[in-house]
């Protein structure tokens, strides 16, 4: 009986020993590997969430980040072409002649050390469209605006960011009944 209750012990003991031999080998430390400037640069797809009024819509876009410039080789101009066409049979037809239209984003970056960021401050340029209506093209200014600055990160290597399309001028005149029109781009993922 005392053979079987020091065995007992025994055993007991090498169990624990063995278990605080594997714990104290765990590393659960993650390595935060610091963000650079240059991360930022690439080919990026993601989900543009685009909200005007009531209506919104989601879709999967892609464009690429060099240096200091968000380039959209087609960027979204559907709900911008609705706005100033209202028939929606003219505003497809419109959309379709329209075809691909590439827009250049600029941005001035900086690193947030303390979240591990990139910071991105924009300075959009207006776009221009010339919409075809009923055999005219309307010169279509667009005022783009970023109310809110950008971010990468690092860790996961995504982008987030939003534009608005603030105020539309068509042949100079402003669009008396708009409402704007926001392009949210929440998870980008590098390719």
């Amino acid at each position: 009986m005392k053979k079987l209750t020091v065995l007992k012990a025994l055993t007991a003991i090498l169990i624990l020993l063995v278990s605080f031999s594997i714990i104290s080998c765990k590393d659960d430390d993650v390595e935060i590997v610091p963000v650079k400037l240059e991360d930022i640069n690439g080919n990026y797809k993601g989900r543009l969430i685009t909200t005007q009024g009531m209506m919104k819509t989601e879709k999967i876009i892609d464009f690429k980040v060099k240096k200091d410039t968000i380039a959209f080789a087609e960027f979204p101009i559907g709900e911008i072409v609705k706005s100033v066409v209202k028939d929606p049979v003219k505003a497809e037809s419109a959309i379709k002649a329209i075809g691909k239209v590439k827009y250049n984003l600029k941005f001035a970056s900086k690193i947030n050390t303390d979240k591990n960021v990139v910071e991105l401050s924009f300075a959009p340029n207006t776009l221009e469209i010339q919409i075809p209506v009923d055999g005219v093209n309307k010169k279509t200014v667009v005022t783009i605006a970023a109310k809110q600055k950008g971010f990468y990160v690092g860790q996961d290597r995504s982008l987030r960011y939003g534009l608005l399309a603030e105020k539309i001028t068509v042949d100079g005149t402003p669009l008396s009944t708009y409402e704007v029109i926001n392009y949210d781009f929440p998870y980008c993922i590098k390719n």
